[in-house]
């Protein structure tokens, strides 16, 4: 099987994407991890596939997998990177879309300036809807991870978040609590780790340690989690810059029952041919 794919990255955060509605696409989960390894394969944090709508109200359908070959619900990053592949591939002209991924429905815009803004929708923060073992919703809860006692918030941006606050982003002990936290029974899917500093109320440095792929450069969804988070806290204003080890995203929420908005660049990098 021969295709064509392309390489792009959201603040450093990589995708290859493949255009599954020209071409006949069917990968296994090992044919992924084969593509995602950096050192035998092209190399990236999720694959992503284009295929067409499944629905009237839709323009697209997409669906993301890590680096382990795991299908998963969402990618904020990679929705960015969608609309500027469709865009640039011709396969739409809009510059407003409907998306259907795993994890619901997502608007995107195209902005004036380049910029993708990605309406995330309403963050879920019952416990059973992200899911996350515990009796009710508290703002904040605290497990027991490598003998520490962590205080996190738990949300779904389609997929579930742990968000906890350091002092110091560079200290962070992402290596070691990332993986013990993705991993902690009471996520019964696994979470992507969210390690956020409060500069002020209206920036955070952010670090992410992904289900299924470890830390990236940047993680929209996790930045759009850990606004939440900080929201839910009143600790952060209604709009944040979030800083990335990649760069920098804009996350908009304006509390409970409201959709929270990203706003960002994406990056073509190169396209390419690939036999499996």
């Amino acid at each position: 099987m021969v295709l064509n794919f392309t390489k792009m990255h959201g603040l450093g955060n990589d995708f290859i994407v493949i255009d599954a509605i020209n071409q006949c696409v069917s990968l296994t989960p090992q044919q992924v991890q084969q593509l995602a390894d950096r050192h035998f394969g092209i190399g990236c944090d999720q694959l992503l596939l284009v295929e067409a709508a499944t629905t009237a109200a839709s323009d697209f359908r997409y669906r993301i997998y890590n680096a382990d070959g795991g299908e998963v619900q969402q990618c904020g990053n990679g929705a960015r990177c969608f609309m500027r592949f469709v865009r640039d591939q011709g396969l739409t002209d809009k510059s407003q879309l409907q998306v259907e991924t795993l994890g619901g429905p997502l608007q995107l815009t195209l902005q004036a300036d380049g910029r993708i803004s990605v309406d995330m929708g309403v963050p879920r923060l019952e416990p059973a809807d992200i899911p996350f073992v515990a009796p009710q919703r508290e703002p904040a809860y605290v497990l027991d991870v490598l003998d520490r006692h962590l205080e996190i918030a738990a949300i779904s941006m389609g997929n579930p978040h742990a968000v906890l606050r350091v002092d110091d982003i560079e200290n962070a002990p992402v290596a070691s609590v990332g993986p013990a936290l993705e991993h902690h029974p009471r996520f019964p899917e696994r979470a992507n780790v969210g390690f956020m500093q409060i500069v002020d109320d209206s920036c955070i440095r952010l670090r992410v340690f992904e289900r299924g792929a470890g830390e990236t450069l940047a993680c929209g969804s996790g930045a759009c989690a850990a606004v939440v988070a900080g929201r839910l806290w009143e600790r952060l204003s209604e709009s944040v810059k979030v800083l990335l080890n990649g760069g920098e995203l804009v996350v908009s929420w304006a509390g409970e029952g409201q959709p929270v908005l990203m706003t960002g660049p994406a990056t073509t990098v190169y396209q390419g041919r690939m036999e499996l």
